[in-house]
């Protein structure tokens, strides 16, 4: 009897082996389909905040909007002798007649594509040179009570040796200072990315939250006024060398300009402030004077500027 014991133990004794391997495997199964969706989540929540996501998982870009004025099949303008096209190929319907600037050429210079705006970006101030717009009533109706975002992120987009990170502006006194505003934003899309570190320059915090916010609320105003549509042009100045902030050397500009163009008006204005606190509102320069001090000729050769 005993040996019979033995001899029924050790046939039993497979099957209880068999059976634990099945259920490790089916454990494990599970295990990695929960970690592959949780990981599936985290991504296609991060590509709502960081645009740099959809580059890395495959996804078309957010911009692909009809560009008005830009015939089909029409190419890029041809940059001139010293100047070279600042791209934008995704994006153009945020320049006027859908043509970007022809600029000196800038090292380490990126243009990136947001849902309702274009930053052409510097790697060596980690600030935009400009960011575009294109406003008119019914994109800022179309905004209007659109929950504010108010959550910054460093654009992946960027090489980490080129981009500002949230650190840098941590206890350095001065705001993370939109260039294509919040509230100028009409998608949940274009709010949420409007906080990425690409679009800010470190500006005084009363200048940010007082003449600077009238400027701005006054391109709004006009722009809801306006016949058609109206392109604006936002950026630093650095006069002379720059002071920094944060361990990346984040560049503080010494001036903020905001150029409005109304294409059917054929009216093209300036607004240049000081970023201190002690800046006042002042009457618009000319464009023809900003290019004087600013080299930059941000608007077509056929744009009308009468001014």
């Amino acid at each position: 009897m005993t040996a019979k014991n033995n001899m029924s133990a050790a046939r039993k004794r497979p099957s209880s082996s068999k059976n634990k391997n099945t259920r490790g495997s089916g454990l494990r199964r599970f295990l990695f389909g929960a970690v592959a969706a949780a990981l599936a989540s985290f991504q296609i929540a991060s590509c709502m905040l960081d645009p740099g996501w959809n580059e890395r998982l495959n996804l078309p870009k957010l911009s692909t909007l009809p560009i008005p004025g830009l015939e089909s099949g029409k190419s890029a303008p041809t940059p001139p002798p010293g100047g070279v096209s600042t791209g934008f190929s995704q994006c153009r319907e945020f320049f006027p007649g859908g043509e970007p600037p022809v600029l000196p050429p800038r090292p380490l210079q990126r243009d990136l594509c947001f849902s309702n705006f274009a930053v052409l970006h510097s790697g060596e101030t980690k600030t935009p040179i400009f960011a575009a717009e294109r406003l008119n009533r019914s994109q800022l109706k179309q905004g209007q009570g659109l929950k504010r975002g108010d959550r910054f992120y460093a654009d992946a987009r960027l090489p980490s040796a080129e981009r500002a990170e949230l650190g840098d502006y941590k206890g350095s006194g001065y705001s993370r200072g939109h260039m294509a505003p919040a509230a100028d934003m009409y998608s949940p899309e274009g709010m949420a990315q409007s906080f990425s570190l690409a679009n800010m320059v470190p500006q005084d915090q009363t200048h940010n939250g007082g003449v600077w916010s009238k400027v701005e609320q006054d391109t709004r105003s006009y722009a809801m006024r306006a016949q058609g549509d109206v392109y604006v042009f936002t950026g630093p100045v650095f006069d002379g060398p720059a002071a920094t902030i944060g361990q990346g050397k984040v560049h503080v500009p010494s001036h903020l300009f905001k150029l409005v163009y109304d294409a059917s008006a054929g009216r093209a204005w300036v607004h240049w402030q000081a970023n201190r606190s002690d800046t006042r509102m002042s009457e618009p320069i000319s464009y023809e004077e900003f290019t004087r001090r600013t080299g930059l000729h941000l608007l077509p050769a056929s744009a009308r500027t009468g001014g």
